[in-house]
């Protein structure tokens, strides 16, 4: 493989039973891949002792670094922070209940290879459960309007990228983040690669059905127009609806020479056409609320503290990678 230096970036959530095995296996294979290479621990506000062991980590092993934010932000969030603070030619991220086995890291670097910008891990068989894998469905459904068909069947947390991509989204600002739309912001050549996935080992999830549904609309209405798009289908549709029961009506008085009798039928209409009305109003509501958070200037994270072993203690040749 043509890349000498690689940064990892791993997003960090109330998971003090997982990190340090994460860490040890990671060791071995950044080792045998990269002559310079680094870790980002980014812990997002997490509730349990994460913050704790990432600074344990950062005193054992030199190339770990820590970023802890000031709240709860999200992962996609916390992924940007990290993404941003990388300093090596070759970024991946991955989450940190070890789902994404860091021994197929070495996959996606041979697609990247390749030729490619952005390479996906996509799992051979999902074991999240039943109703993490239909709303990792309707998420990717919902990004696929964003970033091409065939690109968002493939997407995951599990991901390698050209670290030079993120000049294109250098600027972005904004609470409602979304790393795999701003990849295709600087990014044309997607790839994925069949990697294994393991079940998770200690905790649970941090995702409920809700959350995700919930990021899957913002996720549209954040960097799509589809539902735009949808309520102009559903309310043309609807006109010709209203257009045909009005010839209706009047073919009906024309041939009966009466009108159409029944207070139902011209309650259900008025309640159909109300109902898209409300519909559109609903989704317009929502590009406005999120152009309101944006001319905010709300920042997507901020950074509380920063945890990395000074680059005196620090291995020579890892000096020297920061220094290229």
């Amino acid at each position: 493989m043509d890349f000498e230096s690689l940064s990892v970036v791993v997003p960090v959530y109330n998971s003090e039973a997982s990190l340090t095995l994460l860490i040890e296996r990671l060791e071995p294979v950044l080792q045998a891949l990269a002559a310079y290479f680094e870790v980002i621990l980014v812990n997002d506000g997490s509730r349990d002792r994460s913050w704790e062991v990432i600074g344990q980590l950062v005193a054992r092993y030199p190339w770990v670094r820590g970023i802890s934010l000031m709240r709860n932000y999200g992962q996609h969030n916390a992924l940007l922070c990290g993404i941003r603070a990388a300093r090596h030619q070759v970024t991946v991220t991955l989450d940190d209940d070890l789902q994404d086995p860091p021994e197929e890291i070495p996959k996606l670097l041979a697609r990247l290879a390749e030729g490619y910008d952005v390479v996906y891990g996509a799992p051979e068989e999902e074991k999240h459960g039943l109703w993490r894998d239909l709303a990792s469905r309707l998420t990717k459904i919902a990004l696929s309007s964003a970033v091409g068909v065939e690109t968002a069947r493939h997407v995951s947390a599990f991901r390698a990228f050209r670290t030079e991509i993120r000049g294109a989204f250098t600027n972005f600002q904004g609470p409602f983040v979304m790393i795999d739309v701003l990849l295709t912001w600087g990014a044309a050549r997607f790839a994925a690669d069949p990697v294994r996935h393991d079940v998770r080992l200690v905790g649970a999830s941090q995702y409920t059905l809700r959350k995700l549904v919930r990021h899957a609309f913002t996720m549209l209405t954040g960097f799509s127009a589809l539902p735009l798009q949808v309520a102009s289908l559903v309310g043309f549709i609807f006109t010709l609806f209203g257009f045909l029961v009005l010839a209706f009506v009047i073919g009906t008085y024309c041939i009966r020479g009466g009108s159409v009798p029944g207070f139902p039928f011209l309650a259900s209409l008025i309640a159909m056409f109300s109902g898209v009305q409300m519909f559109a109003l609903g989704i317009i509501g929502e590009y406005l609320a999120r152009m309101h958070f944006r001319m905010m200037d709300r920042p997507g994270y901020a950074v509380r503290q920063q945890s990395a072993v000074s680059l005196e203690r620090a291995a020579p040749r890892l000096v020297a990678g920061m220094h290229a």
